[in-house]
């Protein structure tokens, strides 16, 4: 009897911890880290279709951030790209070059995709649609400030609790400039890390 007694005890055991374990994935799962498969190219070179990605949910956004979102403009979708802006910035792009509140700023993750266009190769990195497009393309991001795009209605400052957002892949992603301000509720968690394909895993930048 005794056998019997500790032989059921150790199997409760086993489903306590079991549950246990469950719950705190789930919990993670549902507060604190949301996987995520890349779909599309607005982020290459930076993140390829097909990645399987890690987001942390509780993340403060910082500008340069990749994040994911809801889609503004499609609620069945959720959309990865990098926080441009942050409230109460003034953006402009001027000849390939960002500023931020009057400030010059470096795009290093773009700079891969930026070479092949000056050396007149970079069409072959997209699909036929897009080609003629990006070979006609004068600029890698097309010239803009905020109060000249049509998606942010005159605003002259990333408004308060709202983001601005670009795809690293600037000449065919759907973003601020054509979907506006992205609401900081629309914001899922910060891209933190690639977990597959194998050779692609890492921290992401």
């Amino acid at each position: 009897m005794a056998q019997k007694e500790k032989k059921e005890s150790g199997w409760i055991g086993t489903l306590v911890y079991c549950a246990i374990i469950i719950l705190i994935v789930v919990l993670l799962r549902t507060f604190v880290f949301s996987p995520m498969k890349i779909s599309g190219h607005s982020m290459d070179p930076t993140l390829h279709d097909g990645e399987r990605v890690i987001s942390v949910k509780l993340a403060k956004v910082k500008r340069f951030d990749i994040v994911t979102l809801k889609a503004p403009d499609d609620p069945d979708k959720d959309y990865v790209k990098r926080v441009i802006g942050l409230p109460g910035d003034t953006i402009k792009m001027q000849n390939d070059t960002l500023y931020i509140n009057g400030k010059k700023y470096n795009e290093p993750y773009l700079d891969d995709f930026k070479k092949l266009m000056k050396k007149g190769t970079l069409a072959s990195q997209y699909e036929p649609m897009f080609q003629p497009e990006v070979e006609n393309a004068k600029h890698f991001t097309e010239n803009f400030s905020l109060q000249t795009l049509a998606s942010t209605k005159g605003a002259i400052k990333v408004p308060k609790d709202t983001y601005f957002v670009m795809g690293d892949n600037r000449l065919i992603s759907k973003d601020s400039r054509m979907l506006g301000f992205i609401p900081k509720k629309n914001i899922l968690g910060v891209v933190e890390f690639v977990y597959w394909p194998l050779k692609d895993i890492g921290f992401v930048h």
